[in-house]
């Protein structure tokens, strides 16, 4: 699957994130919580050693096997759906940095669970997330995530193990003997288009493809963020808009799996920033459920666009992490249903309260869920002049 020189460069590339996300440098004895299921264990043990070897803290944590997780959802009682587990709350309020490792060894094993169930358990624990939220925002934690490849994986994305490992090889760059410097020019590139798109102060965005039209206000006080080191890969550059401006149609052409559906053929249509109506051509109940998980649920924390020039990911990878930044001949444009990204703030984050989150139309909920559009398309941006400019199209910016 992985060979151990691919390995070694994958955790390399792995801690250039860790350390380009966070805005303060880390310091010897500062804390990183290693989080990974067991198929990921030889790139665990690898970057677990790098981390001793930099004078840091690795505090490595498993995640549930699938037999756990689903009877987690299954059997657990309301008071054990919400249970908080002793000390989460203190290692979280004290870790600096995050690793996550994901090589699922299922990923439908949740298909008969309820979806409020899973709904109800995230919603419990999202006062975790708030507090990493609040150190990312003071510059006190910073994380990264990537998968490993699995044969559950290769096998719904209908392809043989070689194949699926082959992409990851190529979109994390592993052939090159030195892929951190490869992914720090990905990075300079990326902020000069960055640089030209908050310079346009655009007041709305107009998204046109064959079966979309859609458009995305940004709001005030927002700017353009992305390949940051948060994920590896990640070639999308995104902004977390004011949700009460969206308008019109999306269309997901890209099939997700989530929380173990699968769920294809997404349309949602937005009224005064709120989906009126949703549908998909498979997975549509549980769409609904997941809309209706709470308030925040059924509008947008997220509007993102690919550059096709960046991205080698050229198929379904039946993973979020890769399918967001499918590159392909036209690049890809995605919303996330749900959480917002406070990063995206063009000020400081720490100081961006809920009251304030509130007031800029960023949006606040328990869910966030990627849905990916590939088709051909143009996007547009309304400045403050009434010029419209077009900022991407056929799956590259126009900077």
């Amino acid at each position: 699957m992985l060979t151990a020189t691919n390995l070694q460069r994958y955790a390399d590339v792995l801690i250039w994130g860790l350390k380009t996300a966070r805005t303060k440098r880390f310091r010897k004895g500062d804390i990183v919580m290693v989080r990974y299921d067991m198929a990921a264990l030889p790139l665990a043990e690898v970057v677990f050693a790098k981390l001793l070897d930099l004078g840091l803290n690795p505090v490595q944590r498993v995640s549930m096997s699938p037999a756990m997780e689903h009877d987690f959802y299954a059997r657990s009682n309301p008071g054990q759906l919400t249970f908080r587990t002793p000390g989460d709350e203190e290692l979280f309020g004290s870790v600096n940095g995050s690793i996550s490792l994901r090589a699922p060894d299922s990923i439908t094993h949740l298909s008969d669970v309820r979806p409020e169930k899973i709904g109800k358990a995230a919603v419990a624990r999202k006062y975790l997330s708030d507090i990493l939220d609040r150190r990312e925002a003071a510059g006190e934690f910073g994380w990264t995530l990537c998968i490993y490849p699995t044969p559950e994986l290769a096998r719904h994305a209908g392809v043989d193990q070689d194949t699926y490992a082959g992409q990851i090889v190529r979109a994390c760059a592993l052939k090159k003997a030195d892929p951190v410097s490869w992914w720090k020019d990905v990075y300079r590139d990326a902020q000069a288009i960055k640089r030209w798109l908050n310079g346009l102060k655009a007041v709305s965005y107009r998204v046109e493809s064959e079966q979309m039209d859609l458009t995305v206000t940004p709001g005030i006080q927002r700017r353009w963020v992305g390949i940051s080191g948060h994920n590896i890969p990640s070639f999308e550059l995104f902004l977390s808009p004011d949700w009460r401006g969206t308008q019109g149609q999306y269309y997901a052409d890209q099939p997700t799996y989530r929380s173990g559906n699968y769920v294809r053929g997404v349309r949602l249509q937005f009224r005064d920033g709120s989906v009126v109506k949703s549908s998909a051509e498979q997975g549509e109940e549980f769409l609904r459920k997941q809309i209706a998980m709470d308030r925040g649920a059924g509008r947008l924390g997220e509007f993102s666009l690919t550059d096709r020039r960046f991205s080698k990911i050229s198929m379904f990878m039946a993973n979020t992490l890769y399918d967001e930044n499918f590159g392909g001949e036209n690049g890809n444009c995605h919303v996330a249903l749900g959480a917002s990204y406070s990063d995206t703030y063009d000020g400081d984050a720490s100081q961006l309260t809920p009251e304030k989150k509130k007031e800029l139309g960023f949006n606040d909920s328990a869910l966030h869920w990627d849905l990916v559009n590939t088709e051909k398309k143009r996007v547009t941006a309304r400045l403050a002049s009434g010029r419209s400019v077009t900022v991407y199209e056929d799956g590259v910016f126009a900077c």
